[in-house]
C-alpha cells in the first residue's frame, strides 16, 4: 500500500487492526461495495469502523455485516442506517472461491482495511483467516516484542 501513498485520490478510511492479531490471514481480495450517497459522503469524512464487522455469503451473494459507517448529517432527510448489511461486489469465480474456504475449509472472511483507491472508488480488502487459539496469540505477541527489542539493541550498539 505504501505506492499509492502519493495519490492524492488514495485514502485509508478504516482499518481492522485486531485482525492480523486475532486470525491468520491466508490471502486476502479487493472488494468493491455498494453505499448509497449519503454513506459515501460520511466515509469522505472518516468516519467509519470496521473493528466488529465480517463478510459472509449468504445466497450467492457476498455481504458485509456489522460494519459502522455514521449518519451524514447534512443528508439526515435521506441518510442511511448506520449498521445496515452492504453487498459487497467481487466476480462469480472469487465468490465461489471465497465460499469453498468458508463452508468447507472453517475459514472465515476479516475485513482488513477500508479505502478510497487512486481512482477515488470506495473498496475493501477481505481477507480469508482462520482464527488463532490463545497460544498462537501469545506467540504472536512475544514475537512482535522480541523484534522490537532486536531493534533496539541494534540501534543502541550499531
Amino acid at each position: 500500500m505504501a505506492k499509492k501513498k502519493d495519490n492524492p485520490n488514495y485514502k485509508i478510511v478504516a482499518e481492522n487492526r485486531r485482525a492480523r492479531y486475532d486470525y491468520a490471514i491466508q490471502s486476502d481480495l479487493e472488494c468493491g461495495v455498494q453505499l448509497m450517497g449519503s454513506e459515501v459522503k460520511s466515509l469522505r469524512e472518516n468516519s467509519a469502523n470496521i473493528a466488529e464487522s465480517y463478510a459472509a455469503v449468504e445466497e450467492g451473494e457476498l455481504w458485509l455485516v456489522n460494519s459502522y459507517i455514521a449518519p451524514y448529517d447534512p443528508g439526515r432527510t435521506f441518510g442511511h442506517d448506520d449498521r445496515r448489511r452492504r453487498k459487497l461486489l467481487v466476480s462469480r469465480k472469487e465468490l465461489s472461491d471465497l465460499w469453498n474456504a468458508t463452508q468447507r475449509k472453517g475459514m472465515t472472511l476479516v475485513p482488513l482495511v477500508m479505502y478510497f483507491n487512486d481512482r477515488g472508488i470506495a473498496k475493501i480488502k477481505i481477507g480469508v483467516a482462520q482464527g488463532k487459539k490463545l497460544h498462537d496469540k501469545r506467540e504472536t505477541s512475544a514475537q512482535r516484542d522480541w523484534n522490537r527489542q532486536k531493534q533496539r539493541l541494534l540501534k543502541e550498539h550499531g
